[in-house]
């Protein structure tokens, strides 16, 4: 009598439903906190207070929203953390590539030492005040371009960048060469393409980075209102709500104190503001997750 179950296909099937159970939970873990604070951004505040909000808001508004936007300086700010965010998600990835090409050739005799100079930027920084004084040194203070500036270089990015270049056949290269291609042509037409996927990766993290750091801002525009950033305007929002015990007085079109208190919570507000902050980022990341897992990868297969 034939076995019903062989040995090799029982433990297959008992590892492949291991591993689909696992992967339903850890999906489950994942997405909740998400769909929590979705649902808590549309509950009404003082229900909210009660607590039982899982996956459905169980008293559905939009005055966590409104009391957000009634300030009218977040359109505005939106727009400067969608520019700062394309500008120096391009300029970095385009400059951080082409230093990690120069870096990348034995025949430049200078490679080890600026390479040498990047990787101690990551280990000794100067410090927030020396910095802060540079900034305002080269005029940067209130200027957009405090944004832009300070990001067009990332050692770590150039390291990684560099690495996935030596993987690139040297005889592509050489064959270029060969046919009178210079090398910007090179690095423009061969190299750049070939890394599209690690370029997707870290454009990724330089994007979301941009878009959620508020410090900066904090630090040398707080004073000058046309180029604060909607993270800085939502942390500040958020303080206010916390300052004031719940109150949502946003900025000159916002509601009394005592109204506001009555409309939104400092919990409210935070979901609200968690999902305006995430969304933007969650509207890209499908676009770049197949160079993005391609990109994680680098280096860990050789042949």
């Amino acid at each position: 009598m034939k076995k019903l179950f062989r040995p090799g296909k029982f433990e297959s099937l008992m590892f492949n439903g291991f591993n689909a159970v696992f992967m339903i939970l850890l999906m489950v873990v994942t997405l909740y906190p998400f769909i929590n604070t979705l649902a808590v951004s549309f509950n009404e505040s003082q229900d909210t207070l009660r607590g039982g909000i899982y996956l459905l808001p169980r008293a559905f508004t939009l005055k966590n929203y409104v009391a957000i936007f009634s300030g009218g300086t977040l359109v505005n700010a939106f727009f400067i953390s969608v520019a700062r965010t394309v500008l120096s998600t391009i300029l970095n990835i385009f400059l951080t590539a082409m230093l990690a090409y120069a870096l990348s050739r034995t025949e430049y005799v200078f490679r080890k030492f600026i390479t040498t100079v990047f990787v101690l930027t990551m280990y000794f920084h100067a410090g927030l005040i020396p910095v802060f004084f540079l900034m305002k040194g080269l005029g940067l203070i209130n200027n957009f371009m405090v944004y832009i500036i300070p990001t067009l270089i990332s050692a770590f990015n150039l390291i990684v960048i560099r690495t996935y270049i030596r993987t690139i056949p040297e005889s592509m290269i050489e064959s270029a060469k060969m046919d009178g291609a210079g090398e910007f042509r090179i690095f423009i037409q061969i190299i750049f393409p070939l890394c599209r996927p690690v370029l997707a990766t870290i454009a990724l993290f330089v994007a979301v980075g941009a878009w959620n750091t508020w410090f900066d801002t904090f630090l040398y525009c707080s004073s000058k209102q046309e180029l604060s950033t909607l993270q800085y305007e939502l942390m500040r929002i958020l303080y206010t709500a916390y300052a004031q015990g719940g109150s949502a007085a946003l900025g000159s079109g916002g509601l009394a104190a005592d109204q506001a208190a009555r409309m939104v919570s400092p919990m409210s507000i935070q979901a609200a503001i968690t999902i305006i902050a995430s969304v933007p980022i969650l509207f890209v990341y499908p676009f770049l997750q197949k160079h993005f897992v391609v990109g994680l990868n680098v280096g860990s297969v050789k042949e």
